[in-house]
């Protein structure tokens, strides 16, 4: 038998083991009690041998109830709460090595991810080349970005590639209601992490939703709640980088959806999280492969355009991709089809981001009106805005509340804007009620979401990105906030004439903006009319109806 096992299993286990002898011994000298009490009764007369032997069954039945529980007591009161290994793990589900299979080509979406996480890989796999040039192993990775985005799914793959035993934790495990638990948590944590390294050469420690048990050291509020949480932060501090002077092959692979600043600075030092990788939404390319994944576990027909869907699904998650094609599939299974097209997956995307179809019943006028509302909105948005594409226009009621609504998005991800984008988002969203004024002469109850967008966006605007039409520069809207203190009560940075002028420049935005959309519209009637017609008569029109219809009345769309 391997020596070294042993001697890890004894280091991992010693409190069963311990209460395993102890159990031996009792029983033991259970054992020889009763047969120097059987020899001692054989020396007593007829009469008391009788009298003891029936008192017997009792006085086992009392020391039974009595041994349990005693027993149970002292298991939740003192073996669970105090010592290492009980109450610390309740709730933790170590993953094994051997359960971690993903491998690192099955990791997609996240080229570039993959490339800077290859080199932690490298550097785990290869110790001995770097400890040759002086350095040292990484003792922590942080994964941080939106959820569904594939950190977890990295992780596996890094232990998978480097071979090394995996503990994976979620960070509310490692918090307790009682004060120190979570401290102790984590010691044992660390504890097995290190005798498996011991063992194995290195170990790899994952904690999912790092920031339960990271979040800023505070001062307590008098409920001991706070001081348990820095207990917790700081044994955590200790195990990552603290007097120990043995270096253990520990790799703590951190994944969080909240900021940096908002985890404690102290873990966020070089020397404990050494690599910070952020793992975002995909994009374009990204998506396409995706598509091309998930599509191959499915039977799919000949008209699926996985460009197409891989620009409809824009600001989409692996997660969210996935689910896509497994609701689809569902929905084809209803349809009693063998495959799943197109029009599964559109209305699988239709039926998670709108909701499900709403048995409501709309009258001949109240459907014209919706029409013309969406029609406004679909040819606003195909001729005005600069980067959107109109992938649907529909008015079959959802659950979520629309009556209709028309789904327009740019083909990849844009993480920076300008006065004229926001400016056709405010022009797109006044389109419904420029359309229904210009055919009814009235309007409805209906664009109110659409009129609190439009004045969401002119007020930004205006209030925090100088893009007002008085040249008035500064973000008014931090410095607006009322700063309320017992020394400095009701405190505001701006006075009333500059508010005045704000409000003046964000009325001036929308009223400028609905001018053009409203001649827009009258110069674009025979089309309105057109697409309104076209939506009352099908009630859906996807990408390449929309397409048909401004290509039959000779309009382009206008991109950058």
């Amino acid at each position: 038998m391997n020596l070294k096992k042993v001697s890890v299993y004894v280091k991992l286990n010693w409190i069963k083991l311990l209460l395993v002898l102890l159990a031996v011994t009792v029983l033991t000298l259970t054992v020889f009690a009763l047969i120097v009490g059987m020899k001692a009764m054989t020396g007593l007369e007829s009469f008391y041998k009788q009298m003891q032997l029936s008192m017997i069954p009792l006085q086992l039945f009392i020391a039974v109830v009595t041994a349990f529980v005693f027993a149970s007591i002292y298991t939740v009161f003192h073996y669970w709460f105090f010592f290492a290994g009980g109450m610390t793990k309740l709730g933790q589900k170590k993953i094994k090595s051997v359960e971690v299979n993903v491998k690192w080509v099955e990791v997609i979406g996240m080229d570039e991810v993959k490339r800077e996480a290859w080199e932690v890989v490298q550097l785990l796999k290869d110790r001995t080349k770097l400890q040759r040039v002086g350095g040292q192993i990484v003792k922590g990775i942080l994964l941080s970005g939106p959820p569904g985005c594939g950190k977890t799914y990295l992780a596996k793959a890094i232990a998978t590639e480097v071979q090394m035993p995996f503990l994976s934790v979620v960070g509310s495990e490692l918090e307790g209601i009682i004060v120190g638990l979570g401290a102790a948590k984590i010691r044992s944590l660390f504890k097995e992490a290190r005798a498996l390294a011991e063992l194995h050469g290195g170990c790899i420690i994952f904690i999912d939703e790092i920031d339960s048990v990271a979040r800023p050291r505070r001062d307590d509020a008098g409920f001991g709640g706070q001081m348990s949480a820095n207990a917790a932060v700081n044994q955590l501090l200790t195990e990552l980088d603290g007097l120990r002077k043995k270096e253990n092959n520990l790799v703590v692979i951190g994944a969080t959806n909240v900021d940096e600043k908002d985890l404690d600075q102290a873990l966020m030092r070089a020397g404990r999280f050494d690599r910070k990788i952020y793992i975002g939404l995909p994009g374009l390319k990204d998506r396409e492969q995706l598509f091309e994944f998930y599509l191959k576990k499915v039977r799919c027909g000949s008209d699926i355009s996985i460009g197409q869907l891989a620009r409809k699904a824009v600001y989409k998650s692996p997660a969210d991709i996935n689910n896509i094609v497994r609701e689809a599939g569902i929905i084809a299974i209803r349809k009693h089809k063998d495959s799943i097209g197109m029009a599964e997956i559109n209305e699988a995307m239709e039926r998670i981001d709108m909701g499900l179809r709403k048995s409501l019943e709309l009258s001949p006028a109240e459907k014209e009106q919706v029409a013309y509302h969406e029609a406004g909105h679909a040819i606003t948005a195909y001729l005005l805005h600069p980067t959107d594409d109109v992938f649907k226009a529909t008015i079959i009621p959802r659950t979520v509340g629309f009556l209709g609504y028309v789904y327009h998005r740019s083909k990849e991800e844009m993480h920076i804007h300008n006065k004229e984008y926001y400016l056709a988002n405010i022009k797109v969203a006044l389109g419904s009620y420029a359309a229904e004024m210009l055919k009814f002469r009235t309007t409805t109850s209906g664009v109110g979401e659409d009129m609190l967008q439009a004045a969401f966006w002119a007020y930004n605007m205006v209030w925090c990105w100088g893009m007002g039409s008085s040249g008035m520069k500064g973000n008014f809207k931090e410095l607006s906030k009322n700063f309320s203190s017992s020394a400095w009560p009701q405190i505001s940075f701006i006075s009333e004439k500059t508010k005045e002028r704000l409000d003046d420049d964000v009325q001036s935005i929308l009223f400028q903006c609905l001018q053009e959309v409203e001649e827009l519209l009258k110069k674009e009637s025979a089309l309105l009319d057109r697409f309104a017609g076209e939506l009352v008569a099908k009630e859906e029109l996807d990408f390449d109806q929309i397409e048909a219809i401004f290509k039959e009345c000779g309009k382009e769309r206008t991109r950058k």
